[in-house]
C-alpha cells in the first residue's frame, strides 16, 4: 500500500512538472512572439571580413552567409526595426558601430530599446523561423539565379539559400537543423541546373532567349513581374554570384550583398544587366548581341506601366565596372560611359539611381533604418538683398559690387549614395575644421529612403557655415533630358512632371532651393520644358553640363558646370582654381570636388589666398543670389550669349 501511494505521488509529481513545462514552453513562446517585435537582436557578421578571398571554400561561405542574413534582416524589418548586423568597415572606422553607437546615446531613437545579442546566422533564423515562409534555393552554376532569389525572397517571404550539399554549407545546416521547406527551387532539386538556355523557359510555353543569364530574368518577368507580384516602385541593380570569380577585383566587400535588404523588404526586383547594346554582356558572351539590354528595357517598361508613368522607380545600385561590362573585363566601352549609358537608359523610363558605387559601394542595415523618425521639415534660410548690402556685396542702388573680385562656390560631393554618404560620414563630416568655411553639402535627399538617421545627423549637427543643396540631379541621378518629349529609347509620353512631383516633396522637406550639378552625359540637354521643370522645383538655381555659359530662367539663376578640383596636394588643387578663374568671362565660378575632408578645403583655401587674395569662397545662399542679381543686371549673361 505505501509503495503504492509512493508510486501515485511520483507519478503526480511527474504530471505536475510536465504540466509546468507545458507552461512555461507556453509562457516562452508567447513571450517571444513579443520579443519579435520589440527586442532588437543584433549579429556580428565581421567575421566574413576575414575571409580569405584565395580559397574559394571561404568565398563560398562569405557570399552564403551574408546573402542569407539580407534577406533575413529584409523580411522581419519591412514593417519595424528588429535585427541588426556588425559588417561594415572603411578604414578605421567600423560603420554600422558608429551609427548604432550615435543612436543609442540617451534621448536618442535607440535608447532604452531592449537587445539580444545572436551567436551565429543559424541562431538568427531559428530566432526569426515563424516569420518566414521557407526557402528559395538557387543554382550555383548560373550567376543570375542569385539576384532572381532575392526578388523572390522578399515577394514570398523566403531566405534566399544556394543550393550546395556539402556537409558544412549554409544550404546542408539549415536544411538538416532548421527543417525549413523550399518554396520555390531555382535549381533542379538533385543539383542539376532548372535553367539550360533550351526550349522553352520552365514551367512555362514563353520560348528561351539563348542565354543562360537572361533566362531567369524572363522567367521572373513572367511569373512575377507580369502578375503584378513585384513592388515596381523599386529596383536593385547589384551584382551576381559572379562576384565569386573574381572577389578581389576591387575592395572586398564589393559583393554589395548587404546591400540587398532594404530592397526585399520593399519586394523590389533585382538584376545585374548590361547597358550595352552593341556587344554582348562579357559575362555572357556567347548571348545574341544586345539580350541584357532587351531584357533589362523589358523589365523598365513594365515598372513604368505598373507605376503608370506617374511615380518613379527607384533603383539603388551602380554597373560593376570592376567586374563586367567595360574594359576592365574585356569589353569595349571605359568606366564612365557605361555608367551614363545606365542613367540614360533608366531615365527614358522614369526610373533614378541611388549610385552604390564601388569604393563605398557597400551598405548594411537600410531595412533597419527605414524606419528612423525623422522630422516633418527641415528648414534653411535664404539670403535677403538687404542683407547683402549690410554685407558689402551689394551697392546703394543694388548692384553686385564687381571690382576686383571673383566669386566661387565648391559642390561639396559626390553625396548620390546611400553608401557613400554613410561610409564617410565618419572621416569626413566629423572632421575637427568643420565648420572654418563655407561650404554647400550637396546631397541627394532622396537617400532618407535608405539612410534617413544620416541626412538627421547632418542637420542636427550642422554649423553656420554648412548650407545643403541637391546633388546629381535632385531627388535621384538621372539623366533629365531624357524625360523630355520626344524621348528617345523608350517613345513614352514626356516623364517631366512626374520628375517635377518627385523632386519637390523631398525639397520641401529638407529646405532646399538649389540643384548643385545636373549630369547631362550622353543625353540631350535641358530644353525649355526642361528647365521650366527644374524652376519649379529649384528656383534659386542649377548648374547644368550642357547649356549656355551663364543663363537667367524665369528667374532661376544657371550656370554651366566646371573643372572638378580632387587632387589631394592642396597646392595644387589651388593652382588649378586660380589658373581658371583667370580664364573665366565671368566673375562667378563653380567647382566639383568628391569626398574631400573640410581640411582639405581650408588647405586649399589657404593656398588659393596666397596666389589670388580677391578670390571669395561663398556661402550657396549668398553666391546664387549675387549671381541672380548680376544677371538680372547683365541681359546678354541672362540670355546666354556670353561663353
Amino acid at each position: 500500500m505505501n509503495n503504492r501511494g509512493e508510486t501515485y505521488r511520483t507519478i503526480f509529481t511527474k504530471k505536475l512538472h510536465f504540466m509546468l513545462l507545458l507552461f512555461v514552453i507556453s509562457f516562452n513562446s508567447c513571450t517571444a512572439d513579443k520579443e519579435d517585435t520589440q527586442v532588437i537582436t543584433l549579429l556580428d557578421m565581421r567575421y566574413t571580413l576575414a575571409a580569405n578571398l584565395d580559397d574559394p571554400q571561404q568565398v563560398k561561405k562569405v557570399w552564403d552567409h551574408l546573402h542569407t542574413i539580407a534577406t533575413l534582416q529584409g523580411i522581419v524589418n519591412r514593417d519595424t526595426s528588429r535585427l541588426y548586423i556588425q559588417y561594415i568597415q572603411e578604414g578605421e572606422n567600423p560603420i554600422d558601430e558608429y551609427w548604432w553607437n550615435k543612436y543609442r546615446q540617451p534621448g536618442e531613437w535607440l535608447a532604452g530599446r531592449d537587445t539580444m545579442e545572436l551567436q551565429d546566422i543559424i541562431e538568427a533564423i531559428r530566432y526569426y523561423k515563424k516569420g518566414i515562409k521557407g526557402l528559395v534555393v538557387y543554382d550555383s552554376n548560373v550567376p543570375s539565379t542569385s539576384n532572381v532569389a532575392s526578388a523572390i525572397s522578399g515577394i514570398d517571404n523566403l531566405i534566399a539559400v544556394r543550393y550546395d550539399t556539402d556537409p558544412e554549407s549554409l544550404y546542408t545546416k539549415i536544411r538538416k537543423e532548421l527543417k525549413l521547406p523550399v518554396k520555390v527551387w531555382l535549381v533542379n532539386k538533385d543539383g542539376t541546373s532548372l535553367f539550360t538556355a533550351k526550349g522553352n523557359l520552365p514551367g512555362s510555353d514563353t520560348p528561351t532567349t539563348g542565354s543562360l543569364k537572361n533566362d531567369p530574368y524572363r522567367w521572373f518577368i513572367e511569373k512575377y513581374m507580369k502578375t503584378g507580384k513585384c513592388n515596381t516602385e523599386y529596383a536593385a541593380y547589384y551584382i551576381d554570384q559572379y562576384w565569386r570569380q573574381k572577389p578581389k577585383a576591387t575592395v572586398p566587400n564589393h559583393h554589395t550583398l548587404t546591400n540587398h535588404d532594404f530592397f526585399v523588404s520593399k519586394k523590389a526586383f533585382f538584376f545585374d544587366l548590361s547597358p550595352w547594346g552593341d556587344e554582348p554582356a562579357t559575362d555572357d558572351t556567347t548571348q545574341p548581341t544586345g539580350t541584357d539590354l532587351e531584357t533589362l528595357r523589358e523589365m523598365l517598361l513594365l515598372a513604368y506601366k505598373q507605376n503608370k508613368g506617374k511615380k518613379m522607380c527607384y533603383i539603388g545600385g551602380f554597373p560593376s565596372w570592376a567586374f563586367k561590362y567595360t574594359k576592365h573585363a574585356g569589353g569595349i566601352h571605359d568606366d564612365v560611359p557605361t555608367e551614363w549609358e545606365f542613367s540614360r537608359i533608366i531615365s527614358a523610363y522614369n526610373a533614378f539611381k541611388d549610385a552604390d558605387a564601388i569604393g563605398y559601394g557597400a551598405l548594411a542595415n537600410a531595412s533597419f533604418w527605414q524606419h528612423f523618425p525623422l522630422e516633418k521639415k527641415y528648414k534653411q534660410d535664404w539670403v535677403s538683398r538687404e542683407e547683402l548690402k549690410q554685407r558689402g556685396f551689394l551697392n546703394e542702388k543694388g548692384e553686385v559690387i564687381l571690382k576686383n573680385r571673383d566669386f566661387i562656390v565648391f559642390y561639396v560631393g559626390d553625396y548620390d549614395a546611400s553608401s557613400w554618404i554613410t561610409q564617410r560620414t565618419p572621416s569626413i563630416w566629423d572632421d575637427p575644421n568643420r565648420g572654418k568655411l563655407p561650404l554647400m553639402w550637396c546631397i541627394s535627399p532622396v537617400l532618407q529612403e535608405r539612410v534617413p538617421m544620416v541626412l538627421h545627423n547632418f542637420r542636427k549637427t550642422a554649423s553656420p557655415n554648412d548650407y545643403f543643396a541637391a546633388a546629381d540631379n535632385g531627388a535621384g541621378y538621372l539623366m533629365p533630358g531624357m524625360l523630355q518629349a520626344p524621348r528617345p529609347l523608350s517613345g513614352l509620353p514626356s516623364g517631366l512632371e512626374t520628375w517635377a512631383e518627385h523632386c519637390k516633396k523631398y525639397y520641401d522637406k529638407w529646405g532646399l532651393s538649389i540643384t548643385g550639378f545636373v549630369i547631362d552625359g550622353e543625353a540631350p540637354g535641358l530644353n525649355e520644358e526642361g528647365l521650366d521643370c527644374y524652376a519649379s522645383f529649384s528656383p534659386n538655381g542649377i548648374v547644368p553640363q550642357k547649356i549656355p555659359l551663364t543663363l537667367l530662367h524665369k528667374g532661376m539663376p544657371v550656370i554651366r558646370a566646371d573643372y572638378d578640383i580632387n587632387d589631394g596636394n592642396p597646392k595644387k588643387a589651388a593652382d588649378m582654381i586660380t589658373e581658371r578663374v583667370s580664364k573665366r568671362p565671368i566673375p562667378f565660378h563653380w567647382f566639383r570636388n568628391i569626398l574631400k575632408t573640410p581640411t582639405w578645403y581650408v588647405q586649399v583655401m589657404e593656398e588659393v589666398h596666397k596666389q589670388n587674395p580677391n578670390i571669395e569662397l561663398l556661402d550657396a545662399p549668398t553666391f546664387f543670389e549675387l549671381y541672380r542679381i548680376y544677371l538680372e543686371q547683365n541681359p546678354a549673361a541672362a540670355e546666354g550669349k556670353i561663353d
